[in-house]
């Protein structure tokens, strides 16, 4: 049950304006109502009468032990399971599992959702006793399965039992009595792919993908972790709920690295700033008082030692409070927060190149020392953190602090450039180019010119096979998480058709594969398609533990907004904005998202020679707006004579803008 004053917290965070109504919404995952029913049967053994009533709400007649059914939602859900009970019988009894990808179907045992071990450790079966003479049943909430696309059930009794409305209640997005209600959209049709809808389909997945990931605050995997058989998730993520947590299976906690993807996802799609709001509060509230020094997840596994994640937290920060403007949550941990910046800076020894001592880090090997990974989220670190001093008061931090990410970026390109490959490397004692930290070097800008960041682009497609990058710094893994920082690195540095073809490869492949629930998102698999994934420092975890709603693999969803339509803020809740499409082969797109002043949305189409550009951002607003090549302008039917691609500054309101070579 939410709180009258956590509604009233979530209204004050997040304008409830639902996105326009268009031909977009036929590809949100979301589903219509919380209480949800299977639309399939997949798979029939032994002796069941009936069984395709059980995707009308009918009743279908187990006759034997070990018969079983495997029935299908046709998307990712996750929540509580009820179920009608009829013709029992003294021993009459069943048993539940539950599976994301079809691959992991099985009467005997669940995939993997609690305890990460290479030996095909799976969860086992949820044992039901039937109610008699006959009954209504609901799954346990500590029994609670957050992410699952097939339900198996299974007569462990020679009695015959009949079994009837099947459905599942869901837990995700608590405080969403309509799941589908977005204040944010996109529409764009690909040419260039074998389904057109593609694009609109990717970003709505990526947005399903993070609703699965926002969870009520008690319902976390137990830690120690529970080894099979059995599961349990009933353990306390945080300071308040919902909150945003990594995966929707599994590890539902907190986890600051995957908030750096998710979140933004979240912003251009729901607006849902509650849940980051209590998981930022929840890392800082658990700060090493005496070092400043913060957790790398939440609770319960509260692991500690990564000064990426350390620094992905108050990179999420500015985030939060760039989409929110939330002024007075800031200056409640704003001490912590400075504290947390001088731990980070507390490690810059006389190289001037942070010593990176905390390992912990999103599974890649390496990383210690004067690391090219964690000197770049330092520099981010650096930067947003000036930004927020401006807005708390603080010039003398401010200051600093952008001096010393001035200092560092110098350092930066002197120690890691390694002009023999044209790309960044990892450290300052190997040869070995990362795709992580050559990826934030073009995002974050830590490249010194245009041609530099396109090199490190036109590198990082070395890594690439038909379905993404292998990771050099983890060898024969494909990582949606790092892969949508390099997305986004391909459309800064304007190389539009690389973005394109990454999303293609790598992401059609994680959309349509059938081994995957296909309509969320992987948490990574290997360079040939495999389920396998190597978590901490290369552990290769059973295949049945990957998650299928990963919250750090939606980075196409806000890159579509940001880049290809164009759309972003560039200070508190859009006060100012900026738009520059990036038309990337495409022949239009549209969409837009809500902050708390109001309705941001652009639409643009090209077609011989001329591109037209519609604007509709919220009145007292200002911003720039850069054309996508040069040519004769003319805004709201004014002439603006020949641009050089802009930038055109405008006030907020309405304006038609057509661009002709």
């Amino acid at each position: 049950m939410i709180s009258s004053l956590l509604l009233l917290l979530f209204a004050a965070l997040a304008v409830k304006a639902s996105a326009p109504v268009g031909p977009w919404d036929a590809y949100n995952y979301a589903p219509k109502t919380r209480t949800v029913y299977p639309v399939a049967v997949k798979e029939v053994h032994g002796r069941i009468q009936n069984t395709d009533a059980l995707v009308s709400r009918g009743s279908a007649t187990f006759s034997g032990n070990g018969s079983w059914v495997a029935l299908d939602f046709g998307i990712e859900v996750g929540g509580l399971v009820s179920l009608n009970f009829a013709k029992v019988s003294g021993g009459s009894s069943i048993a539940l599992s539950f599976s994301e990808s079809p691959v992991f179907i099985s009467p005997l045992t669940s995939d993997d959702s609690s305890y990460p071990s290479a030996n095909m450790s799976y969860d086992g079966v949820l044992h039901v006793s039937a109610p008699l003479p006959s009954g209504f049943w609901t799954q346990p909430s500590a029994m609670l399965r957050g992410g699952y696309r097939y339900l198996t059930i299974v007569s462990t009794s020679d009695e015959p039992v009949a079994i009837s409305n099947v459905s599942c209640a869901i837990s995700f997005a608590p405080h969403f009595p309509n799941l589908r209600d977005y204040s944010g959209y996109f529409y764009a049709m690909d040419p260039n792919f074998h389904d057109k809808n593609f694009l609109t389909k990717l970003w709505y997945a990526g947005a399903y993908t993070v609703q699965t990931n926002t969870v009520p605050l008690h319902t976390g995997r137990q830690v120690p972790f529970v080894q099979s058989p059995g599961w349990l998730n009933n353990a306390t993520l945080g300071i308040a709920g919902p909150i945003i947590v990594d995966g929707a299976k599994r590890d539902r906690a907190v986890w600051p690295g995957d908030m750096g993807i998710a979140v933004p996802t979240q912003f251009v799609s729901t607006n849902d700033l509650l849940p980051t709001r209590n998981a930022l509060s929840t890392m800082f509230a658990a700060i090493d008082p005496v070092t400043g020094a913060l957790p790398e997840s939440g609770p319960p596994l509260s692991q500690l030692g990564s000064d990426t994640y350390h620094a992905w937290t108050l990179i999420g920060t500015h985030n939060y409070y760039l989409y929110s403007g939330d002024s007075a949550w800031l200056q409640t941990v704003w001490a912590n927060y400075t504290k947390a910046v001088a731990f980070l800076e507390g490690k810059v020894d006389s190289s001037g190149l942070m010593n990176v001592t905390g390992l912990r880090d999103w599974a890649r090997l390496g990383g210690g020392g004067h690391n090219a990974e964690g000197n770049a989220l330092l520099y981010q670190v650096l930067v947003t953190a000036a930004d927020l001093a401006s807005h708390a008061n603080a010039s003398d931090l401010a200051s600093a602090w952008s001096k010393n990410a001035t200092a560092l970026k110098q350092r930066y390109n002197e120690v890691f450039w390694l002009p023999s490959a044209g790309m960044y490397r990892d450290n300052d004692t190997t040869t070995l180019c990362p795709q992580d930290a050559n990826s934030m070097a073009v995002l974050y800008n830590l490249t010194t010119s245009p041609e530099q960041a396109d090199s490190v682009s036109e590198g990082l497609t070395r890594n690439w096979n038909d379905l993404g990058p292998i990771a050099p710094e983890l060898p024969d893994t494909i990582s949606p998480f790092i892969s949508g920082l390099e997305l986004q690195a391909h459309f800064a540095s304007g190389n539009d058709e690389r973005a394109m073809d990454l999303l293609r490869r790598e992401w059609g492949y994680m959309l349509y594969t059938n081994l995957s629930v296909q309509s969320t998102l992987l948490e990574g698999f290997t360079g040939n398609g495999s389920l396998y994934y190597r978590g901490y420092r290369g552990y290769n975890y059973d295949p049945s533990y990957t998650s299928h709603a990963h919250g750090w693999s939606s980075g196409p969803t806000s890159a579509l907004t940001y880049y290809v339509l164009g759309l972003t803020v560039t200070s508190p809740q859009g006060k100012t904005w900026s738009i520059a499409p990036h038309t990337a082969g495409l022949p239009a797109a549209e969409g837009g998202f809500t902050t708390p002043l109001g309705w941001f949305g652009a639409k643009w189409s090209l077609k011989r020679g001329a591109f037209a550009l519609d604007i509709d951002v919220p009145e007292g607003t200002s911003g720039i707006v850069r054309l996508p090549f040069a040519g004769r302008v003319v805004v709201d039917g004014k002439e603006r004579g020949v641009t050089e691609r802009g930038p055109l500054e405008l006030d907020g309101g309405r304006h038609a803008i057509l661009l002709s070579s």
